[in-house]
């Protein structure tokens, strides 16, 4: 038998999870029928999601902040109006 390689020619590996608890089983049904993917794919995803480390670059967060401050017209709000709108609701 030729083990199974993916499109970069590398091996794929292969892992089996054994006991999912009902719920995070039809959680994970779910997401996947909601992502258009295989339940295998949707748990691959979900690992990715939780083991690739995404590091945050400040510059270019504040950068992007501004760049949507800049767009925003208007006066801008103090702490005060938007604790009172954001309360507003909560009656």
């Amino acid at each position: 038998m030729v083990p199974f390689r993916n499109h970069g020619g590398s091996l794929m590996k292969n892992i089996t999870v054994k006991n999912i608890p009902e719920g995070i089983y039809e959680r994970l049904k779910e997401a996947a029928e909601t992502n258009h993917r295989s339940l295998n794919s949707e748990i691959i995803a979900c690992l990715e999601r939780s083991v690739v480390l995404q590091r945050l670059d400040v510059e270019e967060t504040i950068r992007r902040a501004d760049e949507v401050r800049a767009r925003i017209k208007g006066p801008k709000l103090t702490t005060a109006e938007i604790i009172r709108a954001r309360d507003r609701g909560r009656r």
